[in-house]
């Protein structure tokens, strides 16, 4: 869930289940009931249904969470950090060893972390380009990169344009931010 939007809706269909919401946020929901009292098989239709899905495995919630710093760093925030350590912020959010997370990100996802990471700052730099509101510098300064040739290198190389072509394009489609690197 990165939107407030998909945020709302997964409330409204823990409560229409019986459910009391004490907070949801992305890839996580709290409710009052004890687990013992939840059906798992009705809330993972209830999800299912609305796009969602229930992640029931340790290693898929890591995954996702792994995903959500990521996505929350380039896409909910106003600026990207250029001296952002990923791995460190990573590692320190999660609790666990950073190596162990990175392999079992690379073997779930099939891509490395940086990679994604990668993936994810170019699906922001073709959403602000759409835009039309900033410069290319401005972008490219936004999203963390040390330039705009670095911004450029990487977006050719993962769109197979340069971000002005793109944007003289335009018609070019966004990807949905959840299947971004699969």
């Amino acid at each position: 869930m990165v939107c407030p939007r998909c945020i709302r809706v997964v409330i409204e269909e823990l409560e229409n289940i019986g459910l009391s919401v004490e907070d949801v946020k992305l890839g996580e929901a709290r409710v009052r009931q004890p687990v013992s009292e939840i059906n798992f098989d009705k809330l993972k239709e209830v999800l299912i249904n609305s796009g969602f899905e229930l992640l029931d495995d340790r290693k898929t919630r890591i995954i996702e969470k792994i995903k959500n710093i990521i996505i929350n760093e380039i896409h909910q925030k106003d600026e990207v950090d250029l001296h952002i350590n990923f791995s460190h912020l990573i590692q320190e959010n999660i609790g666990m060893d950073y190596h162990y997370l990175s392999s079992l990100f690379s073997a779930t996802e099939g891509i490395t972390i940086e990679k994604y990471t990668i993936l994810q700052r170019i699906e922001r730099a073709k959403e602000l380009l759409i835009y039309n509101e900033l410069t290319l510098s401005e972008i490219a300064w936004k999203l963390g990169y040390s330039s705009v040739q670095h911004l450029s290198s990487q977006f050719r190389k993962v769109i197979g344009l340069t971000p002005t072509e793109f944007k003289k394009l335009h018609s070019q489609s966004r990807n949905p931010l959840d299947k971004v690197g699969q």
